[in-house]
């Protein structure tokens, strides 16, 4: 018996289609938080981030006409896992990047034959049975929550204990799937260890500018909870969390931020939350013991919330306690459609608390999404008109988003079932190529009630129009986002003029 002593964990690169603007880069805090488990077992673990160590790095994908990455090359991404590796974990949590992180997780196979190869994330939980088949390098799928699996499977192999006996994998034995139990979810999250960065990979991040929403000179990733207590049918959240939603103590998080602080000396803490307000008496809690510390800390969450919670009194205490960024999350501005997706919100509650988070000062984004398979043309130009009035209302950014399908979620089952989608390449390419030059026009859609170019007309134009009404309301933001994008180095208000940004670093690069 081989006896697992040296892991390494990898992440691919960026895929993304020729003329894309969204390309963002955030540092890996999946891998930093398995990595952390790993060393308190006394485990040798390697990050290979193909990301952060290749910023602004771009390859042809030369297997797929009109792709690139963004990072390091993959002989690059190979050369980095230390020889004496024994055991290796790769993060596939991006459906659209599937093909490209096959053709990695390969080449990694013939360089290590001997390996553990073993691959987790929201996509190969999602179609476990497709990544296995489709990939005959990786040995087993991590279902979901990782860190006590991936110690379970590690040990398991090191005491000659069945892997059958391990509950959240799945690996194929005779032909067949096996899939064991993914219930068994993690419920005290302030046992687990903090995430192990590597000494001087969040450095890079941060002297490349990139960090996810807007911009300070030194964002710190962190998450404050896990799962979602909800089913928006949209979401993969259910498959990969489980409807567990699963809060630490408000004075564990302030702990871990002031070990940040007195380390890297972080100018913000952004939360990768799914959900991170849903509870009020947390985040008054959170908010008030953060404002009794000796040190002050800027925060944001830039991947969205719900608004329950979010009345006078929470958000003040919000805004007082540092935050300076916030997302919301309404999907749609019809009724029908928020019914129908079972996003159980009330736009009305929702545009109050909006208002009330302007009038505090808080920048502020509403991220909107057209084309659900169910909706009308009335239905989208209902969102459409709503996304008009959030930015009259001051939101300073309202970001319009065409429906993906992504494995794992409700209605891409039910679209499966119907014929709708063939899963494969083409499938998975189309979902990362919506902001690419060639599917702007004409994108992949799933609503038979608009033609496809209809809706990518719908969406170019309600961002452009949404945009227009805010500068044109709100003169200011024009100043600002000059000095954000030209002056102001280590800045960035909204998540336009972080993109701004990049793409004039990147412009200098190439004609550098």
């Amino acid at each position: 018996m081989n006896i697992i002593k040296n892991v390494a964990l990898v992440r691919g690169q960026i895929i993304f289609e020729e003329g894309a603007f969204n390309n963002e880069a955030t540092p890996p805090i999946g891998l930093a938080y398995l990595a952390g488990i790993l060393i308190s077992k006394n485990y040798s673990v390697n990050i290979i981030d193909g990301i952060g160590e290749g910023l602004n790095k771009i390859h042809p994908i030369t297997e797929f006409s009109g792709f690139y990455s963004h990072g390091l090359s993959d002989e690059q991404i190979v050369n980095r896992i230390p020889s004496n590796t024994d055991f290796i974990g790769f993060t596939a949590m991006f459906s659209g990047e599937w093909p490209q992180n096959r053709i990695l997780l390969n080449k990694i196979r013939a360089k290590f034959p001997n390996a553990l190869l073993v691959i987790g994330g929201e996509h190969a939980t999602a179609l476990p049975e497709y990544v296995l088949n489709d990939c005959k390098a990786v040995n087993y799928v991590i279902l979901g929550e990782g860190e006590r699996v991936l110690v379970d499977l590690i040990d398991s192999i090191n005491n000659d204990v069945p892997v059958s006996e391990v509950q959240g994998i799945a690996y194929i034995s005779n032909g067949e799937l096996v899939k064991g139990n993914t219930n068994n979810r993690l419920k005290n999250l302030d046992a687990i260890p903090w995430p192990y960065w590597p000494e001087g990979l969040l450095e890079k991040y941060w002297e490349a500018g990139k960090s996810h929403g807007v911009l300070t000179e030194r964002d710190m990733p962190m998450i404050a909870s896990r799962g979602c207590p909800y089913r928006c049918t949209f979401c993969s959240n259910p498959q990969m969390w489980t409807t567990r939603y699963v809060l630490r103590e408000p004075s564990e998080v302030i702990r871990e931020i002031r070990y940040y602080k007195e380390k890297y000396d972080i100018t913000s803490v952004q939360f990768y939350d799914l959900t991170a307000i849903t509870k009020r008496d947390w985040i008054i809690r959170f908010c008030n013991e953060l404002m009794q510390q000796d040190f002050k800390i800027n925060w944001s969450l830039p991947a969205g919330t719900r608004s329950e919670v979010l009345d006078v009194e929470t958000l003040s205490l919000v805004k007082k306690s540092g935050c300076h960024y916030l997302v919301y999350a309404p999907e749609s501005g019809s009724e029908n459609t928020l019914k129908d997706i079972k996003k159980r919100i009330t736009l009305s509650k929702l545009t109050d608390s909006i208002k009330i988070a302007k009038k505090l000062g808080i920048v502020l984004r509403a991220n909107l999404v057209l084309g659900f398979p169910s909706e009308s043309r009335m239905d989208i130009w209902r969102t459409l008109v709503y996304g008009m009035k959030l930015s009259w209302l001051g939101v300073d950014e309202v970001a319009m988003f065409l429906f993906s399908a992504y494995p794992g979620s409700e209605l891409f089952n039910q679209l499966h079932s119907a014929g709708e989608i063939n899963i494969g390449d083409k499938y998975f390419l189309e979902l990362t190529s919506l902001n690419g030059k060639f599917n702007t026009l004409k994108p992949k859609i799933y609503n038979k009630n608009v033609y496809s170019s209809e809706l990518a007309i719908y969406r170019t134009s309600g961002m452009l129009m949404a945009y227009l009404i805010g500068y044109l309301r709100y003169p200011k933001r024009i100043s600002r986002t000059f000095l954000n994008v030209f002056v102001n180095e280590n800045s960035a208000s909204t998540v336009l003029e972080h993109r701004l940004k990049d793409a004039i670093a990147l412009f200098k690069l190439k004609k550098s």
